[in-house]
């Protein structure tokens, strides 16, 4: 087969953009809106095609594109080969089974001959029956919090970021079923010549996640604060210290946590850090 390299982002959704954003920091031309149905990226010599969180896995499963953003939840719910080639950072949510906040029921096994609303039939069955639970499955396209409410299911599988729309609706969650992020995923089975183009896309995905909870942190420090100084970074490894063309000093460097960097400026000043440099790091591989 004798095609180019396609890449498949999600059109619409939660995920959409993020994943223009990742697309885009990490080099790949998506266009001026990406909302267009297919671009061609001519650096990385890549179509990039845009469809339906749910279709996603489908163009996977049938070889139709090499590699896509997806959330994990609907790879998992369509029973999907494909490969997680590296985990994204966004999207992250949970699967997670509940039930009306005054009913006795706490544990999945008390869920056997009840009923169980979701808009994840298969992962939510294969998840009760691993538990040996035997329910009725109520399959939804949306909305699935109302169906305890209405009396059409005792409880539900849905997905849940924040927990806010479960309490919103008189819900707490009893199990959790799968843990799901946005990742880069490849068909299981390579065209020729495209699996070291998933790899470079994966390294640089994964560099630009990587990259964007950490600064760069720069400072000079007399020699007799040295010591003090280098004690407080709490940097990836250890600090690189360089010493500079005039005597006394050291230039001191450091890959820190973005949250920790406002902690971190006050002590070091105390310490006799002089001209302190912060800078945002674009990529990033450990």
């Amino acid at each position: 087969m004798n095609r180019p390299y396609r890449l498949v982002l999600p059109s619409k959704g939660r995920l959409h953009q993020p994943a223009l954003e990742l697309a885009r920091d990490a080099g790949i031309d998506v266009g001026g809106s990406g909302r267009a149905l297919a671009a061609h990226c001519s650096r990385w010599d890549i179509e990039v095609l845009f469809a339906r969180s749910a279709d996603i896995p489908v163009w996977l499963a049938d070889g139709a594109v090499d590699a896509a953003i997806a959330g994990r939840n609907d790879l998992v719910e369509h029973g999907s080969r494909a490969r997680e080639v590296a985990a994204l950072g966004f999207g992250r949510c949970a699967l997670r089974m509940a039930v009306p906040a005054e009913a006795p029921i706490d544990r999945i096994e008390q869920l056997d001959g009840r009923r169980v609303a979701t808009s994840y039939p298969r992962t939510t069955g294969a998840h009760l029956a691993a538990a040996g639970v035997q329910a009725e499955i109520t399959t939804l396209g949306g909305s699935v919090e109302l169906a305890p409410r209405l009396q059409a299911a005792d409880a539900v599988c849905d997905l849940v970021s924040t927990g806010d729309t479960l309490r919103a609706n008189g819900l707490r969650a009893i199990d959790t079923v799968l843990e799901s992020e946005a990742v880069l995923a490849a068909r299981d089975t390579a065209v020729r010549g495209h699996d070291r183009l998933t790899d470079e896309l994966a390294t640089v995905m994964a560099s630009v996640v990587a990259a964007r909870d950490r600064r760069y942190l720069m400072l000079n420090a007399p020699d007799d604060a040295l010591d003090r100084i280098v004690e407080l970074l709490p940097g990836m490894d250890s600090p690189t210290v360089l010493p500079l063309a005039h005597g006394g000093m050291h230039a001191v460097h450091a890959v820190v946590s973005q949250d920790e960097v406002v902690g971190l400026l006050a002590p070091l000043r105390a310490a006799g850090a002089r001209s302190l440099l912060v800078l945002p790091i674009h990529n990033l591989i450990p």
